[in-house]
């Protein structure tokens, strides 16, 4: 496991980091995997926000606000990586985090060194997902913090590519170790042949750059059989595994099967 910088239990935060007025949000997580379907295994699983009683993200989103946006998203970390261990995870896990809520990267970032610390989860196996659909202030500020979040060992993605404000400009500013494709590029791929010189042109592309590709929104076989035809072997949809909620869901023998 990357050591924890102990400077940071003796920094102060930054005001973000001191408002303790805003009450803690009750909710939990659901993990859906992310496979390989190279090997058939998982790479990863990512945390889904979801209600004590496993209600949709919903419920628990249109709870956040200008006021708790920061605490939600510490909380999102806290939560998750503690969540994680008590599974027994040993695959990446893959949180999604909020950059208009991440004030200084380095004092941001206190509180998941300190839950990894205590629940002795690997910083090396933490992925963090930038939303590229949520417009942001600057993209300096976002590239600052995926650059900060590379330092620490973290694999950096960006979730959503191609359904948001930032686009190719995000890409050029800065190379993440994945981006994931929207899942509206994915839908029929098999049947679209405008979707489908898109999606055969970014894999290219992100080849070139070293960067790795994830599919998500796969609900049928034909849409594996194209993707991975294209070079895309990591996917994650319900074809594989729904969310399961307080768990790890486990892959049906059936989702690897040739039609």
């Amino acid at each position: 496991m990357t050591d924890f910088p102990e400077s940071f239990a003796s920094r102060g935060g930054c005001q973000g980091c001191k408002d303790k007025g805003v009450p803690d949000m009750d909710f939990a997580f659901a993990f859906q995997p992310i496979v390989d379907v190279r090997d058939q295994t998982i790479f990863a699983h990512e945390a889904l926000v979801r209600g004590v009683k496993g209600e949709g993200a919903l419920s628990v989103l249109e709870q956040v606000d200008d006021q708790n946006r920061y605490r939600f998203d510490q909380l999102c970390r806290v939560r998750a990586i503690s969540t994680a261990a008590e599974l027994g995870m040993t695959q990446y896990l893959s949180i999604n985090f909020l950059p208009n809520a991440v004030y200084r990267p380095q004092m941001c970032i206190r509180s998941t060194l300190e839950s990894a610390r205590a629940h002795g989860f690997p910083l090396e196996r933490l992925i963090f997902e930038a939303v590229e659909g949520e417009h942001v202030e600057s993209n300096k500020h976002l590239m600052n913090i995926l650059r900060e979040y590379r330092e620490f060992g973290f694999k950096t993605a960006i979730d959503d590519f191609g359904a948001g404000y930032s686009g190719l400009n995000l890409l050029a500013d800065f190379q993440p170790d994945l981006i994931k494709l929207d899942m509206a590029l994915i839908r029929d791929i098999h049947r679209d042949r405008v979707r489908q010189t898109i999606v055969r042109n970014v894999v290219n592309m992100c080849r070139e750059l070293d960067v790795e590709v994830i599919a998500e929104g796969i609900e049928v076989a034909d849409e594996r059989d194209f993707l991975a035809d294209c070079g895309i072997y990591l996917m994650q949809g319900y074809w594989f595994a729904r969310p399961a909620f307080k768990s790890l869901a486990q892959i049906p023998t059936s989702a690897w099967l040739k039609r």
